[in-house]
């Protein structure tokens, strides 16, 4: 019997120890990779954005939580534009003109710019959509969301305008 709850002890170190080490998403606490995209319409750069809370947001048009946290999303850059917090939103999707068709169907009023290739995504190490990192004014990487976020909430609105 010791060597069971011995045998046992030691499997629940070893999965306790697993999910300590991948509570903290990648980038966390460091400087925000610097990028620059550009599409038809525009090329944008990180660096263009120092000084300014970042929040960089991957999407898709296909994307249904994307479209589903989009209006809150605006709604919040909208509030705190004044505030210095800018949403740059880098979509993934591959069909330019149905991107284009989304943008002016839903009247999406972000900083917006596609990435086809998805070569900023991978820099972020994103994998799912959406994703959105928190970069404050020094250029760190503060938070990461996975999923769709309600923008709105009074919880987030208060980090975002404490950065």
């Amino acid at each position: 019997m010791g060597r069971f709850h011995s045998a046992a002890a030691l499997v629940a170190m070893v999965l306790l120890a697993g999910c300590y080490g991948g509570s903290r998403p990648r980038h966390i606490g460091e400087p925000a990779a610097h990028f620059t995209v550009q599409d038809s319409d525009r090329k944008v750069g990180l660096q263009q954005f120092h000084g300014q809370i970042v929040v960089l947001n991957f999407w898709a048009t296909w994307c249904a939580p994307c479209v589903e946290e989009l209006p809150s999303l605006m709604n919040m850059q909208s509030r705190l534009k004044g505030s210095g917090v800018t949403v740059l939103a880098i979509s993934i999707d591959v069909d330019g003109d149905a991107y284009h068709r989304f943008l002016k169907q839903h009247d999406v009023s972000l900083l917006t710019v596609r990435d086809p290739d998805q070569n900023v995504s991978r820099v972020y190490g994103t994998t799912g959509w959406p994703e959105t990192f928190i970069i404050d004014r020094q250029g760190v990487v503060r938070r990461k969301f996975v999923g769709p976020v309600d923008w709105t909430a009074p919880e987030v609105m208060q980090f975002l305008s404490k950065l």
